[in-house]
């Protein structure tokens, strides 16, 4: 790697450990903890690439980017971020930063970007993004690494002129993410027509849709449930273009070659609606998401005239351990249960066990106990990581990543088995205790010594 490297960030740890790695892979660096000195950097002509926090303590990261693009336009921009929201992402792909990545991120991926960053080729920058009215409050919930692809993916969408087809389970917020993408775009002035199978039952109401649709956006819902008449008029209503021509957006729970026969897809349509596929995650796959979307439904029902209410650790860790086949809107109705039923504002792991019991899957609280093997749910989550990226590879270093993902929980909770005892771990696991010792550290995991109760 070769080049000079501006790194503006207010925490002295990540400016050091990225200085010691650029350096050791042969790049000159100069690191600082101000904006007005980056943008000192920037104006005397060096650096050939930056990569900046977004909240500093003089500035925003973000609202420099269109003034690196007016001084120097073939300067690529690496955009690092503790405020994971999707606004984030967004507003660094508006202001054609070169990449973002949330906080915490990986090392090794952080020096691919910059990498690539470096070999760049000159790029030209249009006018600065004009800077429209949105809320910070969106629906999107969640600070995963599964939902910040999610949100990188939005971004790069959303004002690219292709269909979309958002794929995921039952619950998960797919039409939510069509909304959200139409809200956000350069069509949000226009209108959003969502269509429903009953919608297209004749080729009169089609003619109507498209001329509701107006320009603005035309959102196909579950689309395997629209019958093979129908799905031929929308592929008419597709080839019509024209000046008025909407963007068609699909939602759809199964992918190409996994339908069953109640929800096949002709060929013709699957590939005009997959100009762009977006994967949204099951719940289960994100569940350090879920204290978030409590906070929010509860913060909901407390809007509604209700009374103010919390969640216990135990209820929380309950939650969190449910398999949520129904995803976020299961999530929602049993949250908006227990704002009603709870004997306390306080909401104990006994409220969360009697709204579960009734509910499918209770016993598959256990991730692996039954049900899929390890094996399987690996693999799922690995293949749906690789569906996110579409037809790009996901960034280099992905068996350490999936390594360390496995590795973590394991010893975390061999550990927890025996009371923090290090060497009784070592055995319970089959490891050296050095390697023990070893994997404890670089896995930043903590030990809480402790009497085991036996």
């Amino acid at each position: 790697m070769d080049g000079t490297v501006l790194i503006a960030d207010d925490d002295r740890t990540i400016r050091t450990v990225l200085t010691q790695a650029l350096t050791r892979a042969g790049c000159r660096v100069h690191a600082t903890s101000s904006l007005t000195t980056l943008m000192r950097w920037v104006g005397e002509g060096k650096g050939d690439a930056v990569i900046t926090d977004v909240m500093m303590p003089d500035g925003n990261g973000l609202e420099m980017l269109p003034k690196i693009a007016q001084d120097r336009p073939d300067l690529p921009v690496i955009v690092i971020s503790a405020q994971n929201t999707i606004m984030t992402a967004i507003k660094a792909e508006e202001a054609e930063a070169f990449d973002y990545l949330p906080k915490p991120f990986d090392l090794p991926d952080i020096m691919k970007r910059t990498s690539r960053a470096l070999q760049s080729k000159a790029r030209s920058v249009g006018e600065p993004p004009r800077e429209a009215e949105r809320s910070e409050e969106l629906p999107l919930i969640g600070h995963t690494a599964a939902m910040q692809t999610l949100y990188r993916v939005v971004a790069r969408v959303m004002n690219a002129d292709l269909p979309v087809m958002i794929i995921g389970a039952s619950g998960t917020g797919k039409t939510l993410i069509g909304q959200t993408i139409h809200n956000l775009s350069d069509r949000r002035g226009r209108p959003l027509v969502t269509v429903a199978p009953g919608d297209l039952a004749d080729d009169d109401r089609a003619a109507r849709l498209l001329a509701r649709a107006q320009g603005g956006t035309m959102l196909l819902d579950e689309l395997g449930d629209f019958d093979a008449a129908s799905q031929a008029r929308i592929v008419r209503m597709m080839d019509a273009g024209g000046d008025d021509a909407p963007r068609f957006m699909a939602t759809r729970t199964t992918r190409a070659g996994q339908e069953n026969g109640s929800d096949m897809v002709r060929d013709d349509l699957y590939y005009r609606l997959a100009g762009a596929t977006i994967d949204v995650p099951a719940l289960r796959d994100r569940s350090e998401d879920i204290p978030l979307l409590v906070a929010h439904f509860l913060a909901q029902a407390d809007d509604a005239g209700q009374s103010t209410m919390m969640l216990n650790d135990e209820a929380l860790d309950l939650l969190r351990r449910y398999s949520w086949p129904g995803n976020v809107r299961q999530l929602e109705n049993t949250v908006r249960r227990l704002s009603l039923t709870a004997q306390n504002a306080e909401i104990n792991a006994a409220d969360v066990a009697e709204a579960l019991g009734t509910q499918p899957k209770f016993n598959a609280a256990n991730p692996g106990a039954g049900g899929d093997s390890l094996s399987s749910s690996v693999a799922g989550h690995i293949q749906r990581y690789f569906d996110m990226h579409g037809s790009l590879l996901p960034p280099a270093g992905l068996y350490q990543r999936i390594q360390r993902e496995v590795e973590t929980p394991l010893i975390e909770i061999a550990l927890e088995a025996t009371g923090g005892n290090q060497a009784k771990c070592a055995d319970l696991l089959g490891i050296n205790r050095n390697t023990l010792r070893k994997k404890i550290t670089e896995l930043d995991i903590r030990v809480t010594r402790r009497r085991k109760l036996m």
